[in-house]
């Protein structure tokens, strides 16, 4: 684990404000079926952090008042959460479109049999995990037999019509490197995993979305623990791209926690970092009468934000330029 102290040392980011907020995002906690290297939220099986139904009605509360368009489901398995299917069918009455950051393996758990066939009729957006396309690699940075369980998901999304331009259920993957290195151009990796998923395994996908490590929790602490840290801060602070920060997610978007507090972005949420640039106390959501009171207000950042504006820049949407 790693806290924001190191982040924080010599810290020069650009200050940024805030736009028109266009995505909720929300972790309904860090329980999960897996425990990946490169988890920047710690997750895994043993943890027991989960949303309750009461922050589940403030969220949604929230996201009818806001105007904001997209509600953005993350975790931990954001699925084996009790709220998860209740909070997926009231955000879409609403007319909110949807997204599930779903790891691929969780839908072969017992008792989610039936999540596949829930995503689709809800016209749920799948964002699922997938570092390559060969088996050896996956199972090295998310355990073992990840890579064979997450084809068979990605083939049973597939039969549902996910992946296929003409059903408009949108199946987009997410590439994080294997190393403390910055991922390759996303384009050009996106045309190698289309080929080579497609050759392979007759998979399909919309997108490919490529992610920046960042140097927290459990990454930062293997960064740590292997020497590498000042190694991987100095990388991103020397690819530093200032026209990238104009596409940066936390401009309109807010992360809430699983008790409802809020965050500038998921980042922020994992170092403890309150929303907004004042280093103030803690933030409810029924605290936030009005999302336009956030236009115009200063982030909180740190020395890990350099990973969303290095090089091509990453977000929760992929490179920005």
């Amino acid at each position: 684990m790693l806290d924001s102290k190191p982040l924080l040392i010599g810290m020069d980011f650009p200050v940024l404000t805030r736009r028109r907020l266009a995505t909720v995002q929300v972790n309904l906690g860090y329980r999960c079926n897996q425990s990946c290297v490169h988890c920047h939220v710690d997750a895994g099986p043993k943890r027991r952090e989960e949303m309750s139904t009461e922050t589940m009605e403030q969220v949604l509360a929230f996201v009818a008042r806001s105007g904001a368009g997209t509600l953005d489901i993350t975790g931990g398995a954001p699925e084996l959460n009790a709220v998860f299917r209740p909070l997926v069918e009231r955000a879409r009455a609403l007319g909110v479109h949807v997204m599930d950051r779903c790891n691929l393996t969780i839908l072969e758990e017992r008792g989610q049999e039936p999540l596949a066939g829930f995503l689709a009729e809800h016209r749920v957006e799948v964002i699922a995990s997938l570092p390559c396309w060969l088996g050896e690699n996956v199972d090295d940075q998310r355990g073992k037999g990840v890579f064979d369980a997450s084809i068979r998901g990605l083939k049973r999304l597939n039969a549902l019509g996910y992946g296929a331009e003409e059903t408009g259920l949108v199946l987009n993957l997410v590439y994080n490197p294997v190393d403390a290195v910055l991922p390759p151009p996303q384009c050009a990796l996106e045309v190698d995993y289309k080929r080579e998923l497609a050759a392979r395994y007759g998979i399909r996908f919309n997108r490919l979305l490529s992610l920046t490590n960042m140097p927290i929790r459990r990454f930062g602490g293997w960064l740590l623990s292997t020497g590498r840290f000042d190694g991987y801060m100095r990388l991103l602070r020397e690819a530093h791209r200032d026209e990238n920060l104009d596409a940066v997610m936390c401009r309109d978007l807010i992360s809430i926690d699983w008790q409802g507090y809020l965050y500038d972005c998921d980042f922020n949420q994992m170092l403890g970092l309150p929303l907004g640039a004042d280093g103030g106390a803690r933030r409810h959501i029924g605290e936030l009468a009005d999302a336009a009171d956030l236009t115009g207000a200063g982030i909180a950042v740190a020395g890990h934000c350099y990973g969303c504006t290095a090089g091509q820049g990453s977000s929760c949407g992929g490179a920005l330029g």
